[in-house]
C-alpha cells in the first residue's frame, strides 16, 4: 500500500484545509476538533494520496515478512483478507499532552492566540486519540503545573479534557523544566509525550528534561508555535511594547531593531532544533496561521513510524527465537 509522504501531503491545494479563523469562530472545543479532523480524513481521500492509512485497531492488514503466527484465520473466513493481530505496545497507545498556558500564549494577530491554536491542536490530538480507544492526558503549565489529567480511556475522558482546555491562560512566566521534570516523575509507562509552547523562555535544562524522557522510553513530540506576527515581525511604526509575562515596557523603533531581532530569533529556534535533533524528538515548528490538518498529520506520521519500529522490534525477536 503506497504512504504518502509528509511533502505530499502538505502540498495538497488549499482547498483541502480548513481556514484557522473560519474554525476559531467555533465556540466549542470539542466540535473545532471534530471539523479538524473530519476535513483532514475527507481531504485525503479527494487528494491524490488516498492510499496514506491511518486505520489504528485491533488489527492491520497483513504485510509480507510477518509472523504467521499471528494471522487471524476466523477473521479471513469472515472477510476474505489476511489481518494480523497488533501487539498490545501497537495498540494501547498512552499519550501524554503537555500544554504551555504562560501570558505569552494569549498574544494573537490573526483574531485568536497562540492559546487558542495550541488548545484546538490538543483538543484535535485528543479527539483522535480517543476515536481510536487509546488513552490520552494533560498536564497544563505556565510557571508551574496548573493543572494535570491522567492518560486514560474510558467514558468521560474526553470532556474532562476538554473542560480543562477551554479555560484560559491565567499564569505568567513560561517555565520548561517543571512540567518535564514532572512529567518524567509520574510517566511510569512508556508513551507518548507530545509538547506544545511557544517556547518564549531561556532553554536552561531543556536538552537535559527532554533526555530524561527520551532515555525512560517516551517517544516526545514538540510542536512550536508561533504568531505570523512574530514570524514575519510586521511592525513598521514605532510603538510601546509590553513583555505579556514580566509586564516590562520597552518603546521600540522595528526598523532600528530588526535585523538584530531575527538574529535572535534564529539563534533560538536553532538551538531548539538541535536539542531536538540530537535527542531523537520529533520537532514541528508551526506558524497559527497554518491549518491544522498539518499538525495532524505530523503526529499519525510519527505514529505510524513507531509502528514499524515496534513490528520490526518484534520480528526481529520472532527470528532470534527460531534461531535459538
Amino acid at each position: 500500500m503506497s504512504v504518502a509522504t509528509a511533502e505530499n501531503v502538505r502540498s495538497t491545494t488549499p482547498a483541502n484545509y480548513i481556514d484557522p479563523l473560519a474554525l476559531m469562530r467555533i465556540k466549542s472545543l470539542e466540535l473545532r476538533a471534530k471539523v479538524v479532523m473530519e476535513g483532514f480524513f475527507s481531504g485525503l481521500h479527494r487528494s491524490p494520496f488516498h492510499g496514506f492509512s491511518v486505520e489504528f485497531s485491533e488489527y492491520r492488514q497483513y504485510v509480507a515478512g510477518d509472523d504467521l503466527r499471528y494471522l487471524d484465520w476466523k477473521l479471513f473466513a469472515r472477510s476474505d483478507r489476511y489481518y494480523i493481530k497488533r501487539f498490545e505496545d501497537e495498540t494501547n497507545l498512552r499519550c501524554h499532552l503537555l500544554l504551555d498556558q504562560s501570558q505569552s500564549m494569549n498574544f494573537g494577530s490573526s483574531g485568536y492566540t497562540k492559546a487558542d491554536y495550541a488548545a484546538t491542536l490538543c483538543a484535535t490530538l485528543a479527539y483522535f486519540l480517543n476515536t481510536q480507544r487509546d488513552a490520552v492526558g494533560l498536564m497544563t503549565f505556565d510557571d508551574h503545573v496548573a493543572d494535570y489529567l491522567p492518560a486514560r480511556y474510558r467514558t468521560g475522558q474526553l470532556r474532562r479534557l476538554m473542560l480543562l482546555l477551554e479555560r484560559p491562560p491565567s499564569g505568567t512566566a513560561t517555565d520548561l523544566q517543571t512540567p518535564l521534570q514532572r512529567a518524567a516523575e509520574i510517566l511510569n509507562k512508556r508513551g507518548v509525550v507530545v509538547l506544545v509552547s511557544d517556547l518564549l523562555t531561556p532553554l536552561d535544562g531543556l536538552e537535559t528534561n527532554l533526555g530524561v524522557l527520551v532515555s525512560r522510553g517516551h517517544d516526545v513530540l514538540l510542536f512550536h508555535l508561533q504568531d505570523p506576527a512574530e514570524r514575519d515581525f510586521s511592525f513598521s511604526e514605532p510603538a510601546l511594547f509590553e513583555d505579556a509575562e514580566t509586564g516590562r515596557r520597552l518603546y521600540v523603533d522595528p526598523d532600528a531593531i530588526r535585523e538584530q531581532y531575527f538574529n535572535r530569533r534564529s539563534a533560538h529556534f536553532l538551538a531548539i532544533k538541535n536539542i531536538c535533533e540530537k535527542l531523537g524528538v520529533d520537532y514541528q515548528l508551526l506558524a497559527t496561521d497554518q491549518p491544522l490538518e498539518l499538525a495532524l498529520f505530523d503526529f499519525i506520521r510519527g505514529r505510524m513510524a513507531r509502528g514499524r519500529q515496534v513490528r520490526r522490534t518484534v520480528q526481529r525477536g520472532s527470528a532470534s527465537g527460531r534461531g535459538g
